[in-house]
């Protein structure tokens, strides 16, 4: 269907004789509706698989949270490929550089791990840089790298300094599990890195050891203490929180913003195939919420960007801050910004929808980047208002998060 799709949205734009790519068809969620959207200016008409809110406000989006944010406002330099068809602005790209990982997280990974994809099968720096270059130039001016592990590629200062060098992108991140940072990150910061997230579980080694199935809890920490040395601000800390492991950690967690430039983030549990989600595991945000404020005095709320996945808090007196990142008790797809490229080349629009299509097939056929654009384009448009919830979410099947990136 796709393939039928492509070959005659080529035919329309420009004028070949059919479609010169193979797809992903395995994968993929977008259909000749989509096709038709990116046709038809982005206006959202006769697709059949919308729900009733998105026929109604074909250029709002609905969600059931209580506090939904804002429409961000369009930037006119953004190409139309990167808008869905709930008005939603995407310039948040997040880049997976490998599937490998030198820990083995409860959340992240099965215990038996994963299968790997082979290496001629990934995307190649030059592919990965082609790529972001397409993205960057329509209007996405943040790209994140992740994994797997993302230091533990070889070219990775290499890769930092070709990106940050792409015109228009204005933040180059990375969410790093720490183990190797300290030791790469003045090079990294000398190609370009300009943000850092160190994902941390615990302050206890032991229990270390048991959440990621390996050691070097010793080495996550001086690789925040460099980074706060090397002037990142905000150091940001990423706390995975389950019921019964490490939600007694929470206040301390909470300590490390008092004097140093640490943004704490407590991540709900989120349900991913092969990490054996379970609701009891589960501490929502209110909960965390209200144990830091049962502690602390003087917790206040900032005020969020309408594309943050956050909600940020300040406690008075502390040099850091404190946020919650709410994605199953209170879900912030209304403001959603982020587009995911997987490390096998995988195009992913929602972090918790299933649908991928491959990015990397119709590159190694030979596409421009006006094709690829168009491909890019009708994904997007082919994005839900929300995920399905939590419940529904832990039902279907999806991939591993070390196989999507973190």
């Amino acid at each position: 269907m796709l393939r039928r799709c492509l070959s005659e949205l080529c035919k329309r734009r420009s004028g070949l004789g059919g479609s010169r790519f193979p797809v992903d068809s395995y994968r993929t969620g977008v259909s000749c509706n989509a096709c038709s959207i990116v046709l038809s200016g982005g206006k959202c008409s006769q697709d059949s698989t919308n729900d009733g809110a998105s026929q109604a406000l074909p250029r709002t989006y609905a969600t059931s949270c209580a506090t939904c944010a804002e429409v961000p406002p369009r930037d006119s330099t953004a190409s139309d490929m990167l808008v869905d068809r709930f008005g939603r602005m995407h310039t948040y790209l997040r880049i997976s550089l490998t599937e490998r990982c030198n820990l083995r997280c409860q959340y992240c990974m099965p215990a038996k791990g994963v299968e790997l994809t082979p290496n001629p099968q990934l995307l190649s720096q030059d592919e990965i840089i082609r790529l972001a270059s397409i993205f960057v130039g329509a209007g996405v001016d943040k790209i994140r790298l992740t994994g797997g592990e993302p230091t533990i590629r070889k070219d990775i200062e290499e890769i930092c300094l070709r990106l940050s060098s792409l015109k228009g992108l204005k933040t180059l991140a990375m969410t790093t599990n720490g183990i190797t940072l300290a030791k790469k990150l003045p090079k990294l910061k000398e190609c370009g890195l300009n943000l850092v997230n160190i994902s941390l579980d615990t302050l206890i080694p032991a229990k270390f050891e048991f959440m990621t199935r390996r050691k070097g809890h010793e080495r996550v920490m001086e690789s925040i203490d460099a980074a706060i040395q090397l002037g990142y601000t905000p150091v940001k800390v990423n706390c995975v929180i389950m019921r019964g492991i490490n939600d007694d950690e929470i206040c301390d967690f909470v300590e490390l913003t008092r004097e140093r430039p640490i943004n704490v983030r407590f991540i709900e549990f989120m349900p991913f195939d092969g990490n054996v989600w379970n609701v009891k595991k589960l501490v929502p945000y209110a909960e965390m919420l209200d144990r830091v404020v049962q502690h602390y005095k003087g917790v206040k709320r900032l005020k969020d960007h309408p594309t943050d996945t956050a909600k940020n808090f300040v406690v008075d007196g502390h040099c850091g801050t404190v946020s919650f990142i709410t994605s199953m008790t209170e879900h912030f797809c209304a403001g959603c910004n982020r587009l995911r490229l997987l490390a096998d080349g995988n195009f992913k629009v929602c972090l918790f929808g299933p649908s991928e299509v491959s990015l990397r097939d119709p590159l190694r056929s030979g596409v421009d980047d006006y094709e690829m654009r168009e491909i890019i384009g009708c994904a997007v448009k082919r994005k839900k208002a929300a995920h399905a919830g939590m419940f529904d979410i832990a039902k279907t099947t999806n991939r591993p998060m070390v196989h999507i990136g973190g």
